[in-house]
């Protein structure tokens, strides 16, 4: 078969389950299977692929029309510009997170502590922008620390990382310049209307605390004065209704200089404070 006619049998499959831009994704399963840029495809179209190519594009097309996430079934997601790492026992980084890490380089830090880690994808980026800073990131999960692990050290952060498991700041004593996280925010109420390619597949521990959703910036707001160095900043992911729930749970904290910030798409994206 050639690649042009892999291409449009495999959106056709994929569309046939009801996914997203069936036609996108057949081509970055396909460019994966033959090691070539996505963008590049139609250098390729007449190309023929191998029995061996055909069977692995089959597999992954089968994964992806029961919802599997492209990223875990490639393996990476590109995020700053990076490839980072992805499995089930971490959140796929999506391109609004990317909002938080623009802020959090405009300004200077020498210290970082990136709380529920997950891929690493902020932490590590943080530390690749910034070849001086060094940085600590914890995760409740293991699993999850191991693939963050795994991403500091693809791109040249292991030297600066430190990484342990913990809940929030237990057991963390020293204060940093930053502190960032993306924590879980979803509501219990939410879970259930998400699409099957997120509930299905990405670990509920760090979609949802459950309740109202707000639990991780609690603990995340008692504990950010006691950590942050004189002047720190710290800067959240949230749900683009979250805003003005966190910013009061941080000014009670006592934290100040407390702005909501929109992503490229105009929602709510990051809560920023900084400690007196």
């Amino acid at each position: 078969m050639r690649v042009a006619d892999a291409l449009r049998t495999g959106a056709d499959r994929l569309a046939a389950a009801c996914i997203d831009d069936p036609a996108r994704d057949a081509r970055w399963l396909l460019a994966h299977v033959l090691g070539v840029e996505p963008g590049r495809m139609a250098f390729h179209r007449d190309d023929a692929l191998t029995p061996a190519q055909s069977a692995q594009y089959d597999a992954a097309l089968t994964a992806r029309a029961g919802h599997q996430p492209v990223a875990q079934i490639i393996g990476t997601r590109l995020f700053w510009g990076r490839a980072f790492r992805v499995t089930p026992d971490v959140l796929d980084p999506r391109p609004e997170t990317e909002t938080l890490v623009e802020l959090a380089l405009e300004k200077p830090f020498a210290t970082v502590l990136d709380l529920g880690t997950g891929t690493g994808a902020i932490f590590v980026t943080l530390l690749a922008e910034r070849p001086i800073a060094t940085g600590l990131a914890t995760d409740l999960s293991t699993a999850a620390l191991a693939v963050a692990q795994a991403n500091a050290e693809t791109h040249g952060a292991t030297p600066r990382a430190s990484f342990v498991q913990a809940d929030w700041f237990s057991g963390i004593t020293d204060r940093f310049d930053l502190i960032t996280s993306n924590p879980p925010y979803i509501t219990a109420a939410e879970m259930a209307n998400l699409a099957p390619d997120v509930r299905d597949w990405e670990p509920h521990l760090a979609l949802t605390p459950g309740g109202d959703g707000l639990a991780a910036y609690r603990a995340i707001a008692a504990g950010a004065r006691t950590h942050l160095a004189p002047g720190g900043r710290l800067l959240v992911e949230i749900g683009h209704q979250q805003g003005p729930a966190v910013a009061a749970l941080f000014q009670t904290a006592g934290l100040t200089d407390i702005r909501v910030h929109p992503d490229l798409g105009g929602r709510d994206r990051v809560v920023s404070a900084r400690a007196p």
